[in-house]
């Protein structure tokens, strides 16, 4: 299937890695021209490379260099087309009362502020042009909140409501804005989180459906087609990629 892409800018944030990394390649796949972001420079360098798009120095959680990082690549690539919002994971722990007051307004900044700050430098130019695609990558916590997960539940959830607000009013320009919840994805936020393979393997085959964890591959497949031209009627949209784990209708 062509998904109408191609020649599309997209901008990837973290995506030196993990779902990010996944994300970008799907979308340089489909012919899209991919700016890749990430801290080290090191690793955005690879990452480009091995995906065919062009790397650029950004800490998400840095607001003030949002103008910066837009400023850059559409002088390098042109005006920005497709922008993904992802982040990586904020501390987790069990006991949701345990978090300091600075760890709360972390999270409020890396999963709602930044996330925001890039859409508002991006969805005007795509209003004038008729033409974009806001995605963001989010959690299923947001669904099915996790005991050990209380921050990104809590400021996911909160951008997911904005987003959806947002998708009603800028539908009629032909902006799509849609959030995509992975469930357990093969990746190495979840060995942080799980601690190792072996409790993975036993939370897969006690509790996902499908019996084993979600790939990159299958993710990004999805983010690609809600990126795509055929997604055009699709906005507002929180699509699980789980492999059957939560439990909500």
């Amino acid at each position: 299937m062509d998904l109408g892409i191609a020649d599309r800018v997209a901008l990837v944030t973290a995506s030196s890695a993990g779902l990010g990394r996944g994300v970008a390649q799907a979308l340089a796949a489909e012919g899209a021209r991919v700016a890749l972001t990430s801290r080290s420079r090191e690793r955005i360098e690879v990452a480009a490379t091995e995906v065919g798009g062009r790397g650029y120095v950004h800490d998400t959680a840095d607001v003030g260099e949002i103008g910066r990082l837009v400023a850059a690549v559409e002088s390098d690539l042109g005006p920005i087309d497709i922008v993904i919002t992802n982040t990586g994971g904020p501390p987790t722990n069990p006991d949701a009362l345990a978090f300091r007051d600075e760890e709360w307004q972390e999270a409020y900044r890396d999963l709602v502020v930044a996330p925001l700050g890039l859409v508002r430098a991006v969805l005007p130019g795509m209003r004038e042009r008729h033409w974009g695609r806001v995605l963001n990558l989010s959690s299923s916590v947001v669904r099915e909140p996790a005991p050990n997960l209380v921050l990104s539940t809590a400021h996911r959830s909160a951008l997911l409501a904005t987003f959806k607000t947002l998708a009603r009013q800028v539908a009629a320009d032909g902006v799509t804005v849609n959030t995509l919840l992975p469930g357990r994805i093969e990746t190495q936020r979840m060995r942080e989180v799980y601690g190792s393979d072996e409790a993975i393997e036993a939370f897969a085959l006690g509790h996902i459906p499908a019996g084993r964890l979600g790939t990159v591959e299958e993710f990004a497949a999805a983010a690609a087609f809600l990126c795509s031209d055929r997604a055009s009627y699709i906005t507002g949209v929180a699509l699980l990629v789980d492999g059957g784990l939560t439990h909500h209708i």
